[in-house]
């Protein structure tokens, strides 16, 4: 498995949580500001064909066929019977986001930079924790505005994809408070995520 192919899997639980409750994502702030921005998806595209994939998480083409794959294959991906898009095993991706992505792909803090904010930082946990260390931690990215400590993203697209879905945001933030593997906010994160796997979170 690549880092890559948990971001297209995150994003494919976004779009099966968009579709489910449409208006969620519809009122944020940040999803207006994307369709403002001209991030929406093409008007009458497929949002779970190959070509929007590769414009809504930056994975070209050709690796967006080779994670499906891959995931069709470790059984973290299905066909669903009646769509025949692809379907997210929640389950199974909890399962390894829980407990097996820190040892995969590990997260260590680095220098000082500018991005967007991610784990404890990101909005979906930063009115739950209150960080006891001095810097916050952000993906480093040129649009952003915000000073921290560098994490590696699963993949380089990452802020830009998460700035154009907000659900996949709270996703990737989560993901990353379990990479970095503190206790407290790994736990919180887990809970979390699962609620968002789920599809409980509104």
């Amino acid at each position: 498995m690549k880092g890559q192919d948990l971001l297209l899997l995150l994003k494919l639980v976004s779009l099966s949580r968009q579709e489910a409750s449409p208006f969620a994502v519809r009122e944020s702030a940040l999803a207006r500001a994307s369709l403002a921005a001209g991030a929406a998806p093409e008007a009458g595209q497929d949002p779970y064909s190959v070509r929007a994939l590769e414009e809504s998480t930056g994975i070209s083409k050709s690796e967006v066929s080779g994670g499906l794959r891959r995931c069709q294959e470790n059984g973290l991906l299905k066909a669903g019977r009646q769509s025949g898009r692809p379907q997210v095993n929640t389950r199974g991706l909890f399962e390894f986001l829980a407990h097996g992505v820190r040892y995969v792909f590990p997260a260590r803090p680095g220098p000082l930079v500018r991005g967007l904010p991610t784990a404890h930082a990101a909005p979906v946990l930063a009115d739950r924790l209150l960080s006891a260390g001095e810097h916050i931690y952000v993906w480093e990215d040129a649009e952003g505005s915000q000073l921290g400590q560098r994490i590696e993203p699963l993949f380089r697209t990452v802020p830009m994809a998460a700035r154009r879905d907000p659900e996949l945001y709270a996703l990737l933030a989560l993901v990353d408070a379990i990479r970095l593997g503190q206790p407290r906010e790994a736990g919180l994160a887990r809970d979390l995520l699962e609620q968002h796997l789920r599809g409980r979170v509104a």
